[in-house]
This record gives C-alpha cells, structure tokens and sequence, in this order.
C-alpha cells in the first residue's frame, strides 16, 4: 500500500511544481505577447491612456488621436477583422490579433468581416462624432481578454505624438522667438527616465511621457529656451503644469512642459527668457514625492526631453 502512496504524493508534488512555474511564466499585467504594430492612423494622440483604478471605475480606456472626417484607419497589426457593426450609434471595428484585440470607433469599416489584414493595411474611414479637441478623432483601444491595456504598447516610443493640453492639434505657425540656447530644466539627477516603465502609483505599464528630476520642493524650475507662456495651471494627474511655446527654431517647433510643481511664477501669455524661474518643483497630481517631470514635443512629436538639454 505504501508504493501507491509514494506515488500519488509524487504526482502532486509535480503538479504543484507545475502550476507554480505556469503562474511565474504568465505574463504581468500589460505584459502579455503583443505584436509589433503602428499608429492607425496620421495625426497627433491628444487623450491619452488613463486607466481606472478599479474595472468599473471612470477613466479613458484607449487613446484618442486627432485627423480629419473621411481620414484613412489602418490596422495597427496584423489580425482578422472579428467585429464590424454599430455599437451605441457609433461605428466601431475590432481586429484579432492572436493574444490582443485593437477596436477603432466612430469609423465606417471598408473590410468585411472575417478578412486577414497587415499592418498598415487600410481598415476603415474616420468619422466625426467622438469629443476631442479636433473635427475628429479616432478611439482607438487594446483589450487582452477583458483586460484593457494602452494600445501605445504596440508601438515604439519614436512614432507617438503626444500633445499637450492647450496646444492645438493642428500644424503650428508660431514665429521664433528671438535668443537661442537652452537650460536644463532644474538641477537634481535623473530619478526616472523617459521610456516604457510600471507606473509607480497605477502599477499600469505604459509609457514615461517625460524625464523625471530629483529635487527638493520649492527647487527653482527654469525655462529651457526662450518661449511664451501657453498655459500654467492644474492638468489633472500632472498636476500643477506650465507649458512653454518656443516657437520655430533649427530644431523644428518646440513645446516644453514643466509638471507636478509647487507654484507658478509666470502666467499664461507671459515672454519667458532661457534660464528664467517660471516655477518651483513640488509633488502635487499623480506624485510620490518632489521633483519635476519635464517634458517635450518637437512638431508635435514627444521626444525625450533630455535630447534637448
């Protein structure tokens, strides 16, 4: 009798080990087998991902990119169209994957149902109807099962285009302003760099729209170049931000952003020169500590704004 024991605990002990591996090779959240894709359609993201905290909870559960009324959708990856159809009065596409699903609203598909497509393989026509600050925008949304995720994932950090609050999302005219150079932002060393990272309050993976500095609240922060004053003011989970418009210069159309801070030193409209105090680091909005989240859009393109340092 002993032999049939010794081999059945045997066999559990194996199952255990087995189960234990399959839960530590299962992918974290945001982590799961994503394809390589691409934007699906040309203009700029000007709502980004924002997930709620709980499944149920309010939030934004996709990206909202900004183009005009009859713009060209293409698949973002390779897949099957699994879904064309109205859902809420809204036209919406949804494309397989394998692992993840992509979804497009409001859009009137130009594929049938059940078609194999390619990246960059066109899907469907935009239409009006979603709220943004442009005549259209696409929804576009990543769902891995019934988890959503930020569909930026599928894409790397150099094709996003990332606006800013108070900035237009059409092509920009503004004049240079006069005086080159630039200045780092605040001094402190680098806590956080710009790039793909676990969000330290969310635990979402998503992407670092910036370059966090250490220092201590009340630190000096500084305009990179000489600019106007686009905005300056409470933006949500930045917190307390100043935007800064620098016109058109040999790097192309610069916009700089300054997050998290205690106080503002300068007003909307106002000139600024390179070097000039516009504000104090601090930790208010989506914050675990003081420092400034600096950031920067070069035509509309968020860069690493350490480039430009």
């Amino acid at each position: 009798m002993a032999l049939p024991i010794v081999e059945g605990m045997r066999r559990i002990v194996v199952v255990l080990a087995t189960l234990v591996f399959l839960s530590l090779a299962t992918p974290a959240r945001g982590d799961v087998g994503l394809p390589r894709g691409r934007l699906p359609v040309a203009g700029p993201v000007v709502t980004p991902y924002d997930p709620p905290e709980v499944r149920w909870g309010s939030g934004h559960r996709g990206v909202d990119i900004a183009a005009e009324p009859g713009a060209t959708v293409v698949a973002a990856a390779s897949g099957r169209i699994s879904f064309s159809g109205m859902v809420a009065g809204r036209g919406v596409l949804v494309i397989d994957h394998g692992t993840v699903r992509t979804t497009y609203e409001p859009v009137t598909a130009t594929v049938a149902v059940g078609t194999q497509v390619a990246a960059g393989d066109p899907v469907a026509r935009l239409e009006a109807g979603h709220p943004c600050p442009a005549p259209a925008c696409l929804h576009w949304g990543l769902r891995s099962g019934e988890e959503y995720l930020d569909p930026m994932l599928l894409i790397g950090p150099s094709q996003v285009r990332l606006l800013p609050r108070g900035v237009t999302p059409r092509p920009v005219t503004a004049a240079p302003v006069a005086g080159s150079g630039s200045s780092r932002p605040a001094d402190g060393p680098i806590t956080s760099p710009f790039g793909m990272r676990r969000h330290p309050v969310t635990g979402v993976w998503k992407l670092h729209d910036g370059a966090d500095i250490g220092a201590a609240c009340g630190t000096p922060i500084r305009a990179w170049a000489d600019g106007v004053v686009v905005s300056a003011g409470w933006d949500g989970a930045y917190g307390n931000r100043v935007l800064v418009d620098h016109g058109t210069g040999s790097r192309g159309h610069v916009v700089t952003g300054y997050a998290h801070a205690q106080s503002f030193a300068v007003r909307a409209g106002a000139r600024v020169a390179r070097g000039q105090v516009i504000a104090a680091v601090g930790t208010t909005g989506m914050s675990t500590g003081c420092h400034l989240h600096a950031q920067a859009w070069v035509n509309q393109q968020l860069i690493d704004p350490t480039g430009l340092w």
